[in-house]
């Protein structure tokens, strides 16, 4: 018995090494991903972040007194609890894993973190997602605005990177001893007991899981449950969708474009599954301004996530390891989102951007499915010929 229970011990100790200790593939991070975007929508609706940003901007205005609407509580909109959830689940990934560091960055880093949040909060709004709702879930449920906005995110992302690469050569003093170095706040190693915290931030999550559900309100807590695995699952395997258009034309590298891939492909297919079966209505998360609304944003969005060195998804993931530069992209993302969002709203242009399409009504589900997989795999093709060859390589 005693040589059994040792056994068990070695083993937990052994998985636990393994799942926090070891950084995973990032083609598994898109795997799982994939499958968990599949069961948010089949739970409620296609999976989006960028509307939750916009709640809590909404709520700093209201509380300031700059807006008189009252918005909806964040522990009840529904993408804001999911995107608590992938702050939690991160930053219990990041505790467990002993990766928590504050990281301070020069003042100049946080100018473009801030000009970064600006320019995807407002990207975001004409595009009517981010990253995650306006490319990655727009494709995934056969909006042909996430293509736009997909053409978008390359052209900023490479103007992103030509005035990072300007910038490196005249104004490198700027950023200087940009190494991430942690605080020094304490002389004790606070990395033993940091898995013991987060054990606490997991049963908290879970705990209000079930605190929603007798409160009858499930469907959110699910919710801040699948945020929370997306926050785990994106911090283990350093997911990023930023480098998925960036590393390209940085180092010529395809590993997160191939993850990125194969992500997409799980979620399309059984977006397809669900749509065409009828789980859920068809035209279900297709509301992209097609073509001109989701390529500007696209474009303006991508020129941000460079500058701020993170996509909507991954200033939750990594403020929540630490990263100060980024907590500052996610308070000018928040503000910047509503704002945009109401001002387009109330001059009208938003009509002007343009509309909706749901491709299997425009060539139907016969053609729209083979489309959708010739695009992927022309990208990571395109992404892999360009590994070997560097001929988009700008540095």
């Amino acid at each position: 018995m005693v040589e059994f229970m040792k056994n068990i011990r070695l083993e937990i100790i052994r998985g636990y090494m393994a799942t926090f200790n070891q950084k995973w593939p990032s083609w598994l991070g898109g795997l799982l991903i994939g499958i968990v975007a599949l069961m948010i929508f089949i739970w409620n609706f296609p999976w989006g972040i960028a509307a939750g940003y916009q709640n809590w901007g909404e709520w700093v205005y209201f509380l300031s007194g700059m807006s008189d609407a009252i918005p909806e509580m964040p522990w009840l909109h529904t993408l804001s609890v999911s995107n608590f959830g992938i702050f939690f689940g991160a930053l219990a990934s990041a505790l467990l894993s002993r990766q928590f560091v504050l990281r301070k960055a020069p003042r100049f880093e946080y100018v473009k973190g801030a000009a970064g949040g600006i320019l995807m909060g407002a990207g975001a709004a004409l595009a009517g997602g981010c990253n995650v709702g306006g490319f990655y879930t727009a494709v995934g449920v056969f909006s042909m605005g996430g293509y736009a906005m997909m053409m978008g995110l390359f052209i900023g992302a490479f103007i992103g990177l030509k005035y990072l690469v300007w910038e490196m050569e005249h104004l490198s003093h700027l950023s200087a001893n940009t190494n991430g170095a942690a605080e020094k706040s304490s002389k004790r190693d606070w990395s033993k007991i940091q898995p013991a915290f987060g054990i606490l931030v997991l049963i908290g999550c879970v705990a209000a899981f079930y605190v929603y559900s007798a409160f009858d309100q499930t469907k959110v807590g699910g919710l801040l449950f699948f945020g929370m695995l997306i926050g785990m699952i994106m911090h283990r395997s350093r997911f990023c969708f930023a480098r998925a258009f960036r590393e390209p034309f940085m180092t010529g590298e395809a590993d997160m474009v191939r993850a990125v891939a194969v992500s997409l492909a799980v979620f399309g297919f059984g977006s397809a599954v669900i749509k065409w079966s009828w789980i859920q209505p068809p035209q279900m998360g297709v509301y992209h301004p097609f073509w001109i609304g989701s390529f500007v944003g696209g474009l303006i969005f991508g020129i941000g996530m460079l500058l701020a060195g993170g996509c909507a998804s991954s200033t939750l993931w990594r403020a929540a390891e630490g990263n100060s530069k980024l907590m500052v992209t996610l308070i000018s993302l928040a503000l910047t989102y509503p704002a945009t969002h109401s001002l387009l709203e109330a001059s009208g242009f938003k009509e002007r951007l343009g509309h909706a399409f749901f491709m299997p009504e425009v060539i139907s589900w016969s053609f729209a499915i083979p489309v959708f997989l010739f695009i992927l795999i022309v990208w990571v093709l395109m992404a892999e010929w360009n590994e070997q060859t560097e001929k988009l390589v700008i540095l």
